[in-house]
């Protein structure tokens, strides 16, 4: 018997069991027929599938894909001249941490400008879901891979905060579909504050180029910036320029500033992608501030 490699998603409604999502396949748009971007689903990891459901059992949890999800707007010309090798590779797991700290801050990192995908993009830490682990275990491995950071599961607090159905390229102007994640948008509550944090950061120079520990002030910016819409983002009472640690070829860290509009732009629908925070990064940061307002209620 063939060990398994990756973990892929799976989809199940009204069959016997569930079956593996296809590549070309909107996962969203499996569960909604009315062609909504948004859903409301159970998850369930077990021997290697990553399993999505509809149904009232359990806890559900939001999926959500972009507007402009290439999948959804992929004709059949298109998907023809999709490489076999390609659309043979189903849709990967990838599990992303928003690691908050006692003082309600979120650690994002930008991705090395030489990786292959979302190059110089800003995310939290994280990575595919590898066979036999859970999604708390995935992503305390990649913080500790990505960012030196090792953490003790006993001392946080993991909730799912939503899964984002991502694409790359992220949009149809920008090329064809290369790859197609569920990302699971994991919140662990850290008791320390991000001045603690930050003295144990070493991050990997290979996979990150910059990390920025994120306020609410400045995530409510970044989610006024939606990709796909115009408009201007709200900065109001924010700094023209943000503090942020640079990491050299060594992996040490410097201090240094970049612009308030680095963090608002927007996916371009042509051309060279810029540097930005990632759609789903957004999507995220969102569900985090809601988090946020649901602790603060009294």
């Amino acid at each position: 018997m063939n060990k398994v490699r990756r973990v892929l998603v799976y989809v199940w409604r009204d069959q016997a069991a569930p079956q593996q999502a296809p590549f070309l396949q909107s996962v969203t748009g499996f569960f909604t027929d009315g062609g909504d971007d948004e859903v409301e689903v159970n998850c369930l990891l077990e021997k290697n599938q990553f399993i999505l459901s509809e149904g009232d059992r359990g806890h559900r949890i939001r999926l959500k894909r972009p507007s402009f999800c290439p999948i959804k707007h992929l004709s059949a010309s298109e998907s023809a001249v999709i490489p076999l090798d390609v659309e043979q590779r189903g849709v990967d797991v990838g599990v992303a941490v928003l690691l908050q700290t006692v003082n309600q801050r979120v650690l994002l990192t930008q991705r090395a400008k030489h990786l292959r995908i979302f190059p110089n993009v800003w995310v939290p830490p994280g990575g595919h879901l590898e066979p036999d682990e859970t999604l708390l275990a995935a992503g305390l491995r990649e913080l500790k891979e990505e960012t030196g950071l090792k953490l003790k599961p006993k001392e946080l607090s993991p909730k799912i905060l939503g899964l984002w159905e991502s694409v790359f390229p992220a949009m149809l102007s920008r090329g064809l579909p290369q790859r197609h994640h569920i990302v699971v948008y994991m919140l662990l509550l850290s008791p320390l504050s991000h001045l603690h944090l930050q003295v144990s950061l070493k991050p990997s120079p290979a996979e990150v180029a910059s990390c920025v520990w994120v306020d609410s002030h400045l995530a409510k910016a970044i989610v006024s910036s939606v990709d796909g819409e115009e408009g201007a983002a709200s900065v109001d009472g924010l700094p023209s320029s943000i503090s942020v640690s640079h990491v050299s070829e060594d992996g040490g860290l410097t201090d240094s500033l970049l612009p308030l509009e680095i963090f608002t732009n927007r996916v371009p629908f042509s051309g060279l992608d810029v540097e930005r925070v990632s759609t789903g990064t957004k999507y995220a940061l969102d569900l985090w501030l809601k988090s946020l307002d649901t602790c603060s209620d009294p």
